[in-house]
């Protein structure tokens, strides 16, 4: 389900447009190889079709959207191989980017990241995965963006991309993942200044929640596969 966050008095109607189709992407408001549609996406919004299409435009450009040879468009999935690499590639990146913030991170950022820890605790509680998802990237994104000038977010939103549509899916069953709170144990090697400590909780976090998720929906496919 896609849900419109209301514009910015800054923002132009191009703007928003593509905030809210880009950030219902990453929160897993469309499935996996969903087609998304101009004419639907403009009245869902209320806008014209030229802002719905320049910004499907720019999202097929980042990879969150693929184009299919009759000029469809629709919401990519990702395989057992993709899965992995995507997910190397956020441990990879997501480490460095929270090594590299931990200097900048006061007392303002650290409640910041508390709320936004606990409002991820409540929609699991919930069972919200939506919320939870987008809480979660919520925190890391409010990590990361504490060092000034922190270029490789756009790489790592890009990945999140890739992931929502697919985490929605493969989040219909919960019961063994977040076991462990590591975004606590992050919060923790933030209080010490231990960089390591803080590295280790953002891949466990990742490996964790994301990994096991992903891993867990592939084992059920290969289940049914085999029964079918």
């Amino acid at each position: 389900m896609l849900v419109a966050t209301g514009r910015e008095t800054s923002e132009s109607v191009k703007q928003w447009v593509y905030r809210v189709l880009r950030r219902g992407i990453m929160a897993g408001g469309f499935e996996p190889g969903e087609p998304v549609t101009i004419n639907g996406l403009a009245e869902t919004l209320g806008v014209s079709a030229m802002p719905v299409r320049e910004a499907l435009h720019r999202l097929v450009s980042e990879g969150a959207l693929e184009l299919l040879d009759n000029r469809r468009v629709r919401v990519p999935d990702l395989d057992a191989e993709g899965f992995e690499e995507v997910l190397e590639a956020r441990v990879a990146l997501e480490t460095r980017a929270a090594e590299r913030a931990l200097p900048f991170i006061d007392d303002l950022y650290l409640a910041r990241l508390r709320v936004l820890d606990g409002l991820a605790d409540q929609a699991l509680a919930a069972r919200d995965f939506g919320r939870l998802v987008e809480a979660n990237f919520d925190f890391h994104r409010c990590l990361y963006t504490a060092r000034p000038d922190m270029v490789t977010l756009p790489l790592i939103e890009s990945l999140w991309l890739r992931l929502g549509p697919f985490m929605r899916r493969a989040g219909e069953t919960l019961s063994q993942t977040y076991q462990v709170d590591r975004h606590a144990e992050a919060l923790a090697a933030i209080v010490a200044r231990d960089a390591e400590a803080l590295k280790a909780a953002i891949a466990a976090d990742i490996c964790d929640g994301t990994g096991h998720l992903g891993r867990g929906h592939f084992e059920r496919v290969a289940a049914l596969g085999r029964v079918g």
